[in-house]
């Protein structure tokens, strides 16, 4: 059984910090590409970020502020958020897949998703 957990999220104001951590496990890849989408209210699910081996790409509104690491445990992956601006609000999702490619263009296994809320 294939279980994304995602952590982190809440309440943030704008300028600031916050990450987000997902532990992967039963996805039925050696090495999964792991990634983050967001989905903002009344709009399209959106890719963020994502990471293979040493390969990271993001999405043209998180570059420079935004950074994607593996974490210490196999098959975790961390979010990095800086500067933090209110169109960032969204329930993000932590997305699982055999490759970069396929993880950013169409997510694969995902987990249940974790508000994120950039607010003064």
């Amino acid at each position: 059984q294939v279980q994304l957990v995602e952590s982190g999220g809440g309440l943030v104001q704008p300028g600031h910090s916050s990450s987000l951590s997902c532990a992967a496990s039963g996805v039925p890849f050696n090495n999964p590409s792991m990634g983050w989408w967001r989905q903002a209210p009344e709009k399209k699910r959106e890719f963020v970020a994502a990471i293979a081996g040493h390969h990271t790409i993001y999405a043209d509104s998180v570059k420079g502020r935004f950074t994607i690491s593996k974490g210490s445990a196999e098959n975790t992956v961390v979010l990095q958020m800086n500067n933090l601006l209110p169109d960032d609000t969204a329930v993000y999702y932590c997305a699982a897949d055999a490759s970069l490619q396929l993880v950013s263009q169409r997510g694969g296994y995902w987990g249940q998703g974790t508000q994120v809320t950039v607010s003064s």
